[in-house]
């Protein structure tokens, strides 16, 4: 089995070594190496995605970072082995979806996982970072909006207080899950995987369509 994952680190000093999460486009290319060299030995990719965003710097720009996690993307929607995601902490923009494509997704009950952060959303929309929790409950960011929206599959349960609390019952609790998820994944042929896959995204946002709008879609 192959592990992927952002890493924010437990203190200011691990933080700021890991750049508090914000991957670079050699982070993603990286990933990509490591996921191709997976399906070439036929073994499941799990990705653990805990980032505000990709880093939006003037470098990460000029060295391809929005080309690096579309190629990620497609790469990813064609890996011919089983691919669960974790959503286990903050799950935000681009950064979160470069290695976020995967047959199940699943999410901490605490975790977020949404287009922007809330406060760049608020910033955006009302020039005003502190209305950030009129954001959050636009943007339908938490684990249960998203499994009513068809955008997770699973809700996976927290220690009271947060995974952080007690990270050996958290984890405990996400063997199960992630157990269920390999298995069912697993039971699938290749052609059949890759497009329950592909309808799964292609799928996302059909929510409230009907007819011939959802067709289109």
């Amino acid at each position: 089995m192959l592990i992927v994952g952002h890493q924010k680190g437990s203190d200011t000093k691990q933080k700021i070594y890991r750049n508090f999460g914000y991957a670079r486009p050699e982070g993603y290319r990286k990933a990509l190496r490591a996921m191709k060299l997976a399906e070439k030995f036929k073994r499941p990719i799990v990705c653990f995605v805990d980032t505000p965003a990709a880093y939006p710097g003037i470098e990460s720009e000029e060295r391809g970072v929005a080309e690096a996690i579309a190629l990620n993307l497609r790469e990813m929607a064609l890996l011919d082995v089983p691919v669960v995601v974790v959503i286990h902490g903050e799950g935000g923009s681009g950064g979160a979806l470069g290695i976020a494509v995967g047959d199940r997704i699943l999410m901490h009950e605490h975790a977020i996982y949404s287009v922007i952060p809330p406060e760049g959303c608020a910033a955006i929309l009302w020039r005003d970072a502190s209305k950030k929790v009129e954001a959050a409950a636009a943007l339908k960011l938490t684990a249960p909006d998203l499994l009513r929206l068809g955008v997770i599959d699973e809700v996976v349960p927290e220690p009271t207080g947060g995974a952080h609390t007690n990270p050996t019952k958290a984890a405990t609790l996400l063997d199960s899950a992630l157990y269920r998820a390999l298995t069912s994944v697993s039971a699938l042929d290749s052609p059949a995987r890759l497009e329950a896959r592909y309808q799964k995204f292609r799928h996302i946002g059909d929510v409230g369509l009907t007819g011939d709008v959802a067709e289109l879609a």
